[in-house]
């Protein structure tokens, strides 16, 4: 079996996804995701017409970024139409699941070069009305798995596993700190690249959305984003998400310790790795960062929708025959705070190992993107740090994880 080595990993800078607000909100996603693949292929001197795919992951294809984004993307980047695109959809892990699907594809000698990664603009998906129940109107399914807002699993998460909001606040905190402590001393100048629009002028060259300055007193004056919403009619025939939790837990009173600070940022981004085999990187002159060591993605409970991070970590580790203890840094997403708490608390693990550039509670989710950013996040600080194993996991909607183990070269 090939060997799947990361050859490469860039992303554009996380902007803020609000009409008028952001830099990147005139800025078409098919842009976004074409900056990034014309960067790889300049950086590493790809022959683009020996790319066997180009695999993106993005969440809300509406609008413009509806179709095949990966497509259009290579198609605007300038590359040749001998080389496919494939847009996948799996949530949050959209990105991540994007990059697994290129490794398998390399692994199993049925390709040679892939580029996998993800885009979304949430500025643009922020003008189309979406359905505002994961079962997308399916009565049935509903009854089978009431299914919440994802905030809202993450209050119920949060009221079962006894966090409670200076736990979530004080790690939202600490995000803050390590992102602004990375950003000054230029942890992410390998990975981000800036943006120029297509008659030159440069759109973004920074991280947009950090907050520098944020303090506990300052986070503990915001209100609970997903109280209000609780009992608010969501469907023509009156579901609330009340309704919806108490399906599964007949009288829990929830806890609402999440607001706009302790949750993922909204931005804009796109992110992409070169993925090769270890043959056809050798045949090629193409320097290795890092191999793929081992891949997983799990299923957990629909009604919680926020905890497979832990069981994907745990079965990605048993594919690697390895043990939590051999890992040396994590990045688990900071969809809500009470994800990567919950994910510490239940694999004891270090706090000083995950997340260490801070999470996206200070950068930013990119929802398609975001996989993709985390791969080389850990890819730059494993070389920095000059340690060996990282692994990269994220929840995602319908309560599902994909986890990935890469292991320097």
């Amino acid at each position: 079996m090939q060997e799947a080595w990361i050859i490469d990993a860039v992303r554009t800078p996380r902007a803020v996804g609000k009409i008028g607000k952001g830099a990147f909100s005139d800025t078409h996603p098919q842009r976004l995701l074409s900056a990034v693949l014309a960067a790889l292929s300049e950086r590493n001197s790809l022959n683009v017409a020996e790319i066997d795919e180009v695999i993106a992951g993005c969440n809300n294809q509406l609008g413009r970024q509806a179709y095949c984004i990966a497509r259009a993307s290579l198609l605007d980047a300038g590359w040749d139409p001998i080389v496919p695109g494939m847009t996948v959809q799996r949530f949050c892990g959209s990105g991540l699941s994007a990059v697994n699907s290129a490794a398998m594809g390399v692994m199993s000698g049925v390709q040679s070069l892939v580029v996998a990664g993800g885009v979304e603009s949430m500025s643009h998906v922020s003008t189309h009305q979406l359905y505002p129940l994961v079962d997308a109107g399916n009565a049935h399914l509903r009854d089978l798995h009431p299914q919440p807002h994802q905030g809202i699993c993450a209050d119920v998460i949060a009221t079962i596993e006894g966090i409670a909001r200076d736990d979530v606040d004080a790690l939202a905190m600490e995000s803050q700190r390590r992102a602004a402590e990375a950003i000054r001393e230029g942890r992410f100048s390998r990975g981000v690249i800036p943006v120029y629009d297509y008659d030159g002028t440069l759109i973004l060259d920074h991280e947009e959305f950090p907050r520098p300055g944020t303090t506990l007193e300052g986070l503990a004056t915001l209100a609970p984003a997903f109280a209000g919403r609780y009992d608010a009619h969501l469907t023509d025939d009156g579901v609330t998400f009340r309704q919806l939790v108490e399906k599964t837990f007949p009288g829990m009173v929830v806890n609402h310790v999440h607001h706009a600070g302790n949750s993922s940022g909204v931005v804009d981004g796109a992110g992409a790795i070169v993925v090769a085999s270890s043959d056809y990187a050798r045949s090629r002159g193409l320097k290795p960062r890092a191999r793929i060591r081992a891949m997983a993605t799990v299923g957990d409970s629909p009604e919680l929708m926020l905890n497979a991070p832990v069981p994907a970590a745990r079965k990605v580790l048993q594919n690697a025959g390895m043990s939590v203890g051999d890992v040396d840094l994590f990045e688990v997403n900071e969809a809500f705070a009470a994800v990567p708490i919950k994910f510490m608390r239940d694999l004891d693990v270090d706090p000083a190992k995950v997340n260490v550039n801070g999470g996206a509670i200070a950068l930013g989710h990119p929802i398609g993107a975001t996989g993709a950013m985390l791969i080389g996040t850990l890819v730059d600080e494993l070389e920095r740090r000059d340690l060996n194993t990282g692994l990269v996991t994220m929840c995602t909607g319908g309560g599902m994880a994909p986890a990935m183990i890469i292991e320097r070269i």
